[in-house]
């Protein structure tokens, strides 16, 4: 008797959607690295009052404007952009997982998976911010 195995197994899909999260997260923790060590050369004669906060300051509060300073080699941007691939490494855990049940026909975890990916998204859009 022999055992079919599935296209892909719980296990390998475990090892798969681990790998993602391993790598997304050394991924932006070197570009945050890279982006500190940019930041940190263009800005080391800076003195930098951290008594005030300004968030429209920093001129990175959306998508495009980071990768508008990523053209430009801002470290800012750089490391704007490291926090946006720590965001995106779970939500590619979500898209990654639903991929994953419709190949296993698992069909109520689809819509489960789905719904999650749609409050994240929702939440992460301007609509809640304002």
């Amino acid at each position: 008797m022999s055992k079919e195995k599935n296209f892909f197994a719980d296990r390998d899909i475990q090892i798969i959607l681990g790998t993602l999260l391993r790598v997304g997260v050394i991924a932006s923790m070197s570009v945050i690295l890279i982006g500190g060590l940019v930041y940190l050369g263009s800005n080391h004669s800076e003195i930098v009052n951290y008594s005030q906060f300004d968030s429209v300051k920093s001129g990175f509060s959306a998508v495009s404007d980071i990768f508008i300073g990523l053209g430009d080699l801002k470290g800012s941007a750089i490391i704007q952009f490291g926090v946006l691939l720590l965001i995106f490494t779970p939500i590619m855990r979500v898209v990654f997982s639903i991929f994953s049940f419709l190949i296993e026909r698992d069909y109520l975890y689809v819509l489960i998976g789905a719904f999650v990916l749609c409050v994240i998204l929702f939440s992460l859009s301007n609509k809640l911010v304002g």
